[in-house]
């Protein structure tokens, strides 16, 4: 009796879990991908590159400052001024110097500030459009096509889907 029991307990929980298979989709998109057809993606992207080359820019402007003031201080022009203010365009010089030893990590902390904030909005957008996706075509699972090692035939990757969606072609 224990046995038949068990025995109907069990295809019971088969037919459940295969049920419960039945219901579950699973899918995969390429966020990189989505997000680099992406319109505002371009923008951004070319909103940064002229960023980049405001700060070289201004790296190139300090380092013309620079050599000014030091080849001023190693001219014979220097005769006119006193020892004090000598010493006060060295010590500006000496900070002009540090400035520039610690500018390729600033302008990267600013470079990358500014890249936040520029792609936050896009990554936000093609995030959404992949939940609404997932959403309307019964997905439950969506994963990152670059987390997966194997992956399912092409029926069941989301990006031309989420790209209908946006209007990206």
């Amino acid at each position: 009796m224990k046995k038949l029991v068990t025995l109907c307990l069990l295809a019971v929980g088969l037919m459940a879990a295969s049920h419960v298979n039945a219901q579950t989709k699973i899918g995969y998109i390429s966020v990189q991908e989505l997000i680099v057809a992406m319109p505002e993606f371009k923008r951004a992207d070319t909103s940064l590159a002229e960023y980049q080359n405001a700060l070289n820019q201004q790296y190139a402007d300090m380092v013309q400052e620079f050599n000014m003031r030091d080849s001023l201080l190693a001219s014979k022009d220097t005769q006119k001024y006193t020892k004090a203010q000598i010493e006060v365009k060295r010590r500006d010089l000496g900070q002009l110097y540090l400035k520039l030893q610690g500018w390729n990590q600033q302008a990267q902390q600013l470079y990358q500030s500014k890249e936040q904030e520029l792609l936050q909005p896009v990554q936000k957008k093609a995030m959404d459009a992949v939940n609404a996706v997932a959403k309307e075509t019964g997905y439950t699972y969506v994963f990152s096509r670059e987390a997966l090692v194997v992956q399912p035939p092409a029926a069941d990757d989301l990006l031309p889907l989420v790209k209908k969606k946006l209007g990206i072609k």
